[in-house]
């Protein structure tokens, strides 16, 4: 447990700023924060600022950042070229009623990049473009239901998150539905209108989309579900979604919200995914408030409006904003394919080096990802799904602890998600990395009940 002044490396590490903010934040806000999946331990830390690779508390700790915003901030905090570009559209207005130039550059740049999407439309988060994307399916196929996967996290959209808050209480019981909703309240209705499948499982897939196909819109599917285990598809499961999609006429919805930046052309492009519809998101905005809907032409025809009341009518006050389109746009031009070589490199050496680590102690831990995320487990065996990389309390703790030992190192290690790279970082940043994961086994291993304390 922290306390608000902390002696590390020879050094105070305060938290006493934060500790003040965050007893104010009490007074305003439930539980004293405004998002669910900010860590706390027990407060959180606010932010002053950040440059680059790191981050900045209102207590003056320099920390390298692998949260960067969830994965939304590829090239780390404060990127001149976006800073330059939004800081002169400022003063010439943020947002209108009618388009602009910019969402049409920023459109054109995204056509032309991912092989899936031919036309687009954009709207102002994650959630709200996987809920689209959901809409727009079943506007196209008249068909209610959707598929996804078990574990997977798609935003906050009802349909989409049923099925996100599985435990072993739920899939060991044959007479209960993983079908789970997400919040109590949530209509029992949703649930009949979801099927969930386990990921990289053929056999699963075929069994239950065969069960539920005449009502099914389409399958949800990140091709590399962050939440549930930030792991690897299967070439052959990927295969069997195509094939079983085309066989009873389902849409499959790829959510590359978190994903995109995979590759230069997206993950499904990466990993042979052909999807008719692609939720976007995150890198997309620059570091300002986006979401996009892509897909085929025929398919993105639901939000056309020519002959009169669309067959799916979709709005947002702040949808396509000049400011989130400039910033993405400027963003993206960055990330050239040889930017994303080079992210995914350092990537490639970080896994390999915290791989190594690993081998050479023996010890019960793997990792998953790819490019430029990654995710540490407390699990010898590499997971494969959702059910292998779930967490029990104890292996909870030891990535709590994990979490802790980073900070104590001024490194922000997201606690239960994905840790994510920007083209700040240097070598000598992944070296770092490395070498505080390394010291993190070493005192696990003498002091088993209380690393990083």
């Amino acid at each position: 447990m922290f306390h608000s002044d902390l002696l590390r490396s020879g050094r105070v590490f305060s938290r006493a700023r934060s500790e003040h903010f965050f007893k104010r934040g009490r007074r305003v806000f439930p539980t004293g924060i405004t998002r669910v999946t900010v860590d706390r331990e027990p407060s959180p830390l606010y932010i002053s600022r950040g440059e680059g690779a790191y981050l900045f508390d209102v207590d003056g700790n320099r920390l390298l950042d692998l949260n960067n915003n969830f994965t939304t901030l590829i090239h780390g905090h404060g990127f001149l070229p976006v800073a330059d570009a939004v800081a002169d559209l400022l003063h010439r207005g943020t947002c209108f009623s009618n388009p602009t130039e910019h969402e049409i550059t920023l459109a054109e740049l995204l056509v032309e990049r991912i092989p899936a999407i031919e036309h687009i439309r954009f709207v102002n988060s994650g959630t709200e473009a996987v809920m689209f994307a959901i809409k727009a399916a079943r506007a196209f196929t008249c068909r209610p239901g959707i598929a996804r996967i078990e574990g997977a996290y798609h935003g906050a959209y009802d349909w989409a998150e049923t099925g996100q808050a599985v435990s072993p209480a739920i899939w060991n019981d044959p007479q209960r539905s993983p079908a789970a909703p997400a919040y109590r309240g949530m209509p029992p209705s949703v649930g009949e209108e979801v099927t969930v499948i386990r990921f990289n499982d053929v056999e699963d897939l075929e069994r239950r989309i065969a069960s539920a196909a005449p009502s099914l819109a389409c399958i949800l599917i990140d091709p590399m579900p962050s939440r549930a285990g930030l792991t690897a598809p299967e070439p052959s499961f990927l295969a069997a979604v195509g094939t079983i999609a085309r066989h009873y006429g389902i849409l499959i919805v790829a959510d590359e919200v978190l994903n995109l930046r995979q590759s230069y052309m997206g993950a499904s492009a990466r990993y042979g995914l052909q999807p008719d519809l692609i939720a976007a998101g995150k890198i997309i905005g620059g570091g300002f408030p986006v979401g996009a809907i892509g897909g085929r032409k025929e398919v993105m025809r639901v939000f056309a409006s020519d002959s009169g009341k669309p067959l799916l009518p979709q709005g947002g006050t702040f949808s396509a904003n000049p400011v989130s389109m400039v910033a993405g746009r400027v963003a993206m031009e960055a990330m050239t394919e040889a930017a994303f070589a080079s992210l995914e490199s350092l990537g490639d050496r970080i896994r390999a080096g915290l791989r190594g680590e690993i081998e050479r102690r023996g010890a019960d831990f793997s990792v998953t990802g790819a490019a430029s995320l990654f995710r540490i487990h407390p699990k010898g065996k590499e997971p494969t799904d959702y059910r292998e990389a779930y967490l029990e309390p104890a292996e909870g703790e030891i990535m709590a602890r994990l979490s802790r030992h980073f900070l104590e190192c001024d490194i922000l290690l997201p606690n239960g998600a994905a840790a994510c790279l920007s083209t700040a970082m240097t070598k000598a940043d992944g070296d770092v990395i490395i070498s505080t994961f390394a010291d993190f086994l070493a005192t696990l291993e003498a002091n088993p009940t209380e690393a990083g304390r």
